[in-house]
C-alpha cells in the first residue's frame, strides 16, 4: 500500500478549512475533525462532523471483542 500514513501527512499549517463547507477556522479548531484520506490531512467543521457522523463511525477499524 502507498498510502501516506497519519504520521507521513503534511502538518497544517495557518488557519483549518472545512472541506465540506467551507467554513474558515482561524487556528486550532479543537470541536473540528481531522481525518486523514488518502494521504491528506481534511477537516470537518463541528457542524458537518455531527451531519457526517455515521459515515465517518462507518470507516472506524472495529473493536475487538473482549
Amino acid at each position: 500500500m502507498n498510502q501516506k500514513t497519519y504520521e507521513q501527512a503534511e502538518l497544517a499549517t495557518g488557519d483549518a478549512v472545512c472541506v465540506r463547507c467551507g467554513a474558515v477556522a482561524e487556528g486550532a479548531a479543537p470541536t473540528w475533525t481531522c481525518t486523514i484520506v488518502n494521504g491528506t490531512r481534511q477537516h470537518l467543521c463541528d457542524t458537518c462532523t455531527r451531519a457526517c457522523l455515521r459515515t465517518i463511525e462507518s470507516h472506524l477499524d472495529p473493536v475487538a471483542a473482549r
